[in-house]
């Protein structure tokens, strides 16, 4: 019988931590900035933890407030919208692939004003349009369009923009 140890895909030893050191590492991974439940619980399973332990884990951190899907999905819109400008369905998109619940999902949208959400849209077309030296208009609103929509901001919304500029 042969003995495999567990290793890094650098081939480095994989480090196995206890559930108490796991417990520590993880509190301060999550005091450091907001985290899904999936984000924990993929970094408990580096940690070499079995399933038993990564979800009693996961259930104190969440007693203790450390972990809050709510509350993540607020600071993730808030941020993704005001730092990087992405569009409602860029978040949406990506919230759902870190399976938040539709309703902490629908709390996290709150955080974007509609008429903000406009402004910041009007922006960013301009800033687009300005910037490509194509003389022919509707290659430049195909490209703008195409832009905004890899934003994640919705068609009708986007038509409605780039028709001011034509």
């Amino acid at each position: 019988m042969s003995f495999q140890r567990k290793v890094n895909p650098d081939g480095s030893p994989k480090k196995q931590l206890t559930p108490q050191q796991a417990k520590l590492k993880i509190a301060s991974f999550c005091a450091y900035q907001e985290r899904c439940q999936q984000e924990v619980r993929d970094k408990l399973y580096s940690y070499g933890l079995n399933p038993e332990e990564v979800e009693n884990l996961l259930s104190y951190m969440i007693e203790e407030g450390f972990l809050n899907e709510e509350r993540f999905a607020v600071a993730f819109v808030g941020g993704k919208f005001r730092i990087k400008k992405w569009g409602r369905n860029k978040i949406l998109n990506e919230l759902k692939i870190r399976k938040i619940s539709p309703n902490c999902i629908k709390s996290g949208m709150k955080e974007i004003p509609a008429e903000e959400y406009w402004q910041t849209l009007q922006g960013l077309a301009e800033k687009k349009w300005e910037s490509m030296s194509d003389k022919n208009d509707f290659i430049r609103s195909q490209k703008v369009f195409r832009y905004l929509m890899s934003r994640g901001y919705e068609a009708d919304l986007i038509q409605e923009v780039i028709s001011r500029f034509e």
